[in-house]
């Protein structure tokens, strides 16, 4: 009677050494998939994350096309918050934007932006008319944790936007681009004018520079472009690096479409000087050479 009772106590239930068994069996398993369950989730994040990102760029070039609230429309990339964000905003420059039309989008805590290429800022907005890109460029996220997972994002001057770079480089440089850095050793602070000498016209433009500095005058930023000879003659001028000693200007001149096809010399006016930063030519190479007051210059 006591060894058949015993035997019916084991065919209704496990031993605590069975239940031991199996709940270690379970924490091993559970401690070998959480990681490759966590791998493959922060994989999607970067996988999603560049998929929205060109999703957003489409739907600016889109807004920008549809001439919603007869505006342009750009995006912003911020690698500087926590997490990076992006920002889809109205205007043609992300500083004199309009800031209620702002929508930001923030990355996973797990990707970040490493790489931005365009033009030497964080911005890029599309043409009304062409749905062109200005400017050109790419940008880069990967997982935080996993540096070898990255995902590229190329905007082309086209308004094309993919995951594959088909630009023809020239130079090192992608073709038709011009973003020239120059380290002027002197500060623009208390420059008075942006002065455009088209020598082959010859023709020449002023520009009062005092509404394109911020408060403080820490930033300078200023864009717009001149019809020479019946050509659209496109710059945009801004700096990196401004205060009280020191200038890195930054100049975009983009020979894309047809335009900037002139011969100019770039001066900012400082305590009445005339001061010569930048001389493009006119020949198929688009050469720039560095002035007299440009400093230390540097192609992009």
């Amino acid at each position: 009677m006591k060894i058949s009772n015993l035997k019916a106590q084991r065919s209704n239930g496990f031993t605590l050494t069975e239940l031991l068994v199996v709940i270690g069996i379970l924490i091993i398993l559970t401690s070998l998939t959480v990681p490759v369950f966590r791998f493959f989730q922060k994989e999607s994040d970067l996988n999603n994350s560049a998929e929205e990102i060109v999703n957003i760029l489409r739907l600016a070039q889109s807004k920008t096309l549809a001439s919603e609230g007869a505006s342009q429309y750009g995006l912003y990339f911020d690698n500087t918050t926590s997490p990076h964000q992006y920002t889809i905003f109205k205007g043609n420059d992300y500083v004199f934007r309009d800031t209620s039309f702002d929508d930001i989008h923030k990355l996973p805590e797990s990707v970040e932006i490493y790489e931005i290429s365009l033009g030497g800022g964080s911005e890029l907005f599309f043409n009304r008319i062409t749905g062109n890109a200005t400017p050109a460029g790419y940008l880069k996220i990967r997982l935080i944790n996993d540096y070898s997972k990255t995902k590229n994002i190329y905007i082309e001057s086209s308004g094309l936007v993919s995951f594959l770079n088909t630009s023809s480089p020239v130079n090192g440089r992608v073709t038709d681009s011009r973003h020239v850095h120059f380290t002027l050793g002197w500060s623009i602070q208390n420059a008075t004018n942006l002065k455009f000498n088209f020598p082959n016209i010859p023709q020449t433009e002023i520009v009062d520079m005092a509404d394109y500095f911020n408060i403080g005058k820490t930033e300078f930023n200023w864009q717009r472009t001149f019809v020479v000879d019946g050509v659209d003659q496109e710059f945009r001028i801004h700096t990196h690096l401004l205060d009280v000693s020191q200038t890195l200007l930054c100049i975009h001149r983009d020979r894309n479409d047809g335009k900037n096809n002139q011969e100019v010399i770039i001066y900012i006016v400082d305590g009445g000087v005339d001061k010569d930063i930048a001389h493009y030519l006119a020949d198929v190479d688009d050469t720039v050479n560095v002035e007299f007051f440009g400093g230390i210059m540097e192609i992009q």
